[in-house]
């Protein structure tokens, strides 16, 4: 891959989660790429329409240019439009949000949100980023349908974290992590309580598309609300969900790999 197309793909990445934008020079020594090189890149980007001048001179930002791109994708592929009923009905029937994420080759990325008792389908501010697979309950639910080496080497490529960015009772060993994905495995679906973050609990259950993981259906929420016990009754119509997307689904030839089985 040549490195102006690496630094590019750098800077879009860097300036997507930095939404009130970079002045140039912060930006090229972030990047550490020289302040001339992104000048340029910058410049490319900007007639082509993916970057923006809040003013004259002065810090570049992201268009919307990139979210359009992403969101015709979604929609060409059709899992999301397949999905917005279904996940509608699962979170009215909690009362709390419920996400959808995609395989994608080896990442899972959330793509669609429907929230509580409010009808519509609405795309996840965090849409295109990809779930920490050892401390969220979309990442658990992948992981319980692979090997425990083939979960323990999609972690390891991703990490850990910082255990300070998560809950107090997120896994930081292999063992701790195991111990939640052969739990899940017996149930069948992922639970967690304070691991992705403080006072919050989720679980999530995999779609299966001809015995292939093509993403997760999760449930999110306070704990004080959303409770152990609550979570135990919520399992049957998050796993009727799941088991409903899947079939009817044609995302499996967009975002799937190798079937992963449920090994």
């Amino acid at each position: 891959m040549s490195t102006a197309l690496v630094r590019g793909l750098q800077i879009l990445e860097h300036m997507a989660a930095h939404p009130d934008g970079f002045p140039l020079a912060q930006l090229a020594s972030e990047l550490d790429i020289p302040l001339s090189a992104c000048h340029r890149l910058l410049a490319d980007l900007q007639q082509r329409g993916y970057v923006r001048q809040a003013r004259a001179h002065g810090d570049y930002l992201l268009t919307t240019k990139l979210a359009s791109l992403g969101l015709g994708y979604l929609s060409n592929v059709g899992m999301v439009d397949v999905a917005e009923p279904l996940l509608d009905r699962l979170a009215q029937t909690s009362g709390e949000l419920v996400r959808l994420s995609l395989v994608d080759g080896e990442r899972l990325t959330w793509v669609a949100k429907s929230q509580g008792m409010r009808k519509g389908l609405r795309y996840d501010p965090d849409m295109g980023m990809d779930a920490r697979l050892s401390c969220t309950a979309s990442g658990h639910a992948w992981l319980l349908t692979m090997s425990d080496e083939r979960a323990m080497e999609m972690v390891s490529r991703q990490g850990f974290g910082a255990p300070e960015d998560y809950g107090p009772r997120a896994p930081t060993t292999v063992k701790a992590l195991l111990g939640y994905l052969h739990a899940a495995r017996v149930r069948g679906y992922a639970m967690i309580d304070e691991v992705f973050a403080p006072g919050m609990t989720a679980m999530a259950a995999p779609v299966y598309r001809r015995k292939e993981a093509i993403g997760v259906i999760s449930i999110a929420g306070p704990k004080l609300r959303l409770t152990l016990e609550r979570m135990h009754t919520l399992a049957e119509p998050l796993l009727a969900t799941a088991a409903e997307l899947g079939p009817i689904s044609n995302a499996s030839a967009m975002f799937g790999g190798p079937p992963l089985g449920k090994g």
